[in-house]
């Protein structure tokens, strides 16, 4: 077996124009596969971050209440106990946070923009302090009561600064108007669509606006140890609650404020919850990750027809040169098999230094670029919510794009190996007397 390596790592250094061309185009597609790669796997740990920060975590237990069928809120009502056999129910848990949620209206003396709200106990938030890039003023501002936190481009269009006050005008849950005035005590950097339509406010300045009891939440944002068991958690919730009295609501996975007309609809009233998690949660930009993987696809499939059409014409033409060298092989007693091994092992060979190559420089330019933190338009951060360009290429991912491309070159090798080895030994030799 060694032997044939060594017969197909020969044959490929005795024609090195024709080995270089070829290893040079599997290695171009590599590169491409695992640049593709990493930017899907880092626009998606972008989306988690930012998502699971700013409105979102793993798993929500969220809900809807209704006083009439048709005037629904977005709220828990008594959550403490909720949250109490959450913790006691999922072992998996890290933390819990409980969110307000609202839409309202900000107004400031020369401007008014309609955005949705998030309650917040900014102590109970070390998800925030992490991901928010503080501009002006200070996170911890939120631990006073009439305050609020607004993003960069939100400011601009309000035409306000830290310490100047706005005033934050919202319906009741019993459709009345009500207005609380509001100090901002810090401006954080924007973090894309979520963000363009997203403010903080102290869960207590929410409640006073809403007109809501101090054990209302809008949502209970579960975080995890481990993402992977966010299925897991999600349909013990359903259980757990369905069996502790409370009425869940079939899963829908739309983000919240989606599926306020198919609420409003029902005829009933009173409390349900919901529960989802994060993907369902920002489904309504995860496209763009759908998107991409789709071009990825079509595009690695384009360029893999190509290579494989290369491989087969090379080894063609390799068979029909070398064809006295297979029928002298053959004559001295090399099996058919053997024969057909010698030329895999080329192909394989090939795909392995190929992708080898194209391995390393796709990822050196992964690094690259995350080194040099690049910034993307206004209207790509507003997909993949930063302002910067990540690549995350994971050890698994390289090997993974490796062992693809690598197989299917070796795949595409066995139609014209298998007629070489098929070739009689006194054809060959004839055929080149």
């Amino acid at each position: 077996m060694l032997q044939l390596f060594l017969i197909a790592f020969r044959n490929l250094g005795t024609h090195r124009r024709r080995t270089l061309l070829l290893g040079g185009a599997i290695a171009s597609v590599t590169a491409l596969l695992v640049i593709l790669m990493g930017l899907s796997t880092g626009m998606k740990e972008s989306m988690l971050r930012s998502a699971t920060t700013l409105s979102t975590g793993h798993v929500n237990v969220a809900g809807f209440y209704k006083v009439t069928a048709g005037q629904a809120a977005p709220v828990v009502t008594g959550y403490p106990a909720i949250l109490e056999q959450i913790r006691k129910d999922v072992p998996e848990l890290d933390f819990a946070v409980q969110r307000g949620r609202g839409w309202l209206k900000v107004v400031s003396e020369t401007s008014s923009i309609q955005v949705g709200v998030g309650g917040i106990d900014i102590q109970s938030e070390p998800g925030l302090r992490q991901v928010l890039q503080i501009r002006a003023g200070a996170l911890d501002g939120l631990a006073e009561s009439g305050t609020v936190l607004l993003f960069e481009k939100q400011a601009k269009k309000l035409n306000v600064q830290v310490g100047e006050s706005v005033t934050l005008a919202a319906q009741t849950l019993r459709g009345a108007s009500n207005t609380v005035d509001a100090r901002v005590v810090a401006i954080a950097a924007d973090m894309g669509m979520l963000s363009d339509f997203g403010i903080f406010v102290p869960s207590d300045t929410l409640r006073s606006l809403y007109q809501f009891k101090s054990d209302t939440a809008g949502a209970l944002l579960l975080y995890l140890k481990d993402i992977r068991h966010v299925p897991v958690v999600q349909a013990r919730l359903r259980q757990t609650l369905t069996d502790a009295g409370h009425t869940v609501m079939d899963h829908d996975p739309r983000a919240f404020f989606m599926k306020f007309e198919t609420v409003n609809r029902e005829a009933w009233t009173g409390q349900r919850l919901d529960i989802t998690n994060w993907e369902d949660e920002i489904s309504f930009i995860t496209w763009t990750l759908t998107a991409l993987n789709s071009l990825t696809g079509v595009l690695i499939f384009v360029l893999m027809v190509i290579i494989g059409v290369g491989i087969m014409n090379t080894l063609w033409i390799a068979i029909r040169e070398r064809t006295r060298e297979i029928g002298t092989l053959r004559a001295i007693g090399m099996q058919r098999t053997r024969v057909l091994l010698m030329f895999v092992f080329e192909a394989l060979l090939l795909g392995l230094l190929g992708t080898l190559a194209g391995a390393s420089a796709g990822l050196v330019l992964c690094l690259a670029v995350n080194a040099m933190a690049v910034h993307v338009p206004e209207v790509v951060a507003v997909f993949i919510m930063s302002d910067t360009l990540n690549l995350a290429v994971h050890p698994s991912s390289i090997v993974g794009a490796m062992a693809f491309i690598t197989a299917c070159t070796t795949a595409i090798s066995l139609i014209p190996s298998f007629l070489a080895a098929r070739l009689k030994p006194v054809t060959a030799m004839h055929h080149i007397g």
